[in-house]
Order: C-alpha cells, then structure tokens, then sequence
C-alpha cells in the first residue's frame, strides 16, 4: 500500500473472496471497519457518507462485503444469509486478521462501525478480539443479537438509535443494561430507523467521530 492510498480489493477470507474498499493516509491513527446491514453491501450510500465523513476527520476506513454476489444474490430472495450472525462475525475475524499482515494497517487502532445485523456480527467479533478492536459503534443495530457475547465484550460500545425508531430503541436499551464494558447510548431526536430525515444522519455521524476520536485518536 502506498503513504496514501484509495483502493477497491478482494479480501481472500474463509475460502472466499469479498470486494472491499480501502481509503487509508499514512497518518491515519485508527481505522473503522463498516459492517454493513441487513441486504446492504459496501456501496450503502450511507456508510459511504459516513465514510467519507470519518475520512475527512483523520481516521481510515475499510467497506467490505459480508457476503459474495452469488450469496448477496441468494439473500435476496431467501433472507438467509443475512441472519446467519456467526458466519458474519466470523467474516468480520477474518477481515480483522487480514489488517493485521498489511504492514500499512496494522499498527492501526481498530473501530468497528455496524449497522441492523452486522453491528451483532461486529460485537461478537469484539469479543472475540479484544486486543484488536479498540472501540465499537452500533446505528439501528439489533445488537441483541449478539446473544451471551455481549457480556465479553471489552471494547467501548456506543450504540446510536432514532427516538422513533421505537422496537430498536427499545432493544438497545435491553443491551445497554447487559453489556460489561463502557457504554453509551445515543438517542437521535426526530430519526427513524433508516435515518432517512432531514439531519438525523449528520447527528448520528458526529456521534460516532466523536466515540471514535477518542478512542482510535485519543482525543476528545
């Protein structure tokens, strides 16, 4: 990899190959892993929004596909795949493992960014890296579905839900009394699940720089 460096992979993880998008600086402190949601993949415009964001305030990012085409195809129609937690967090391990051989990326600090299922994926991957993964942001996760890994999760956790997001909001709210580790929840006023009203997506985005900052960057 080059000093600075914007490129589109394939990520070689469990047998298969998985598309990724890397945007990375050579002053970059920390790096935030985007686990993306139910039926999403690494072109979601929001979390490349959000990329871009995390990108413009010092911090890298990776976008990968959970699943391959012929799967996301697949899901599509059956829904299958995208429940399937433990193969999604076992993904997400193997993306975390293969940070750590690239000589640009390893010394990074890592954050993970998941949204509906994948912030699940991402908490149990947490769990089970806990010298890896630095710091873990939820928006409109189902982090309930993390199960008995939420009480091994050792990384800061901020999980960031719409106040009218109302059976999410209630979910985090569960998640929040049975997680070990320092926690937050941030409620964005006005935001349904998809964030999709005027402001609430750029609220959600400072909260995370902000979770993050302080944990990848020592700041805040």
């Amino acid at each position: 990899m080059s000093a600075s460096s914007s490129q589109s992979l394939r990520l070689p993880v469990e047998g298969v190959e998985l598309g990724a998008e890397l945007c990375l600086r050579q002053d970059d402190p920390g790096i935030v892993v985007f686990v993306h949601g139910s039926g999403s993949s690494r072109h979601s415009p929001r979390n490349q929004q959000m990329a871009r964001y995390f990108n413009e305030h010092g911090l890298a990012t990776l976008l990968f596909d959970l699943l391959t085409e012929e799967e996301h195809r697949e899901d599509v129609v059956t829904r299958a795949w995208r429940f399937d937690i433990p193969l999604l967090a076992r993904r997400l391990g193997g993306v975390i493992d293969w940070l750590g051989t690239q000589p640009a990326a390893a010394r990074l600090r890592i954050g993970l960014f998941g949204a509906s299922t994948g912030a699940a994926a991402a908490l149990i991957a947490a769990a089970q890296k806990p010298e890896r993964v630095q710091a873990v942001v939820s928006r409109g996760g189902r982090t309930d579905l993390a199960g008995e890994a939420l009480a091994e999760v050792r990384a800061p956790t901020l999980q960031i839900v719409g106040a009218e997001d109302e059976v999410v909001l209630r979910l985090n709210r569960e998640v929040s009394d049975r997680l070990r580790c320092e926690q937050a929840l941030a409620v964005i006023p006005g935001a349904t699940h998809l964030f999709d009203e005027p402001g609430t997506l750029e609220l959600a985005a400072e909260a995370a720089r902000d979770w993050f900052g302080r944990h990848l960057k020592g700041a805040g």
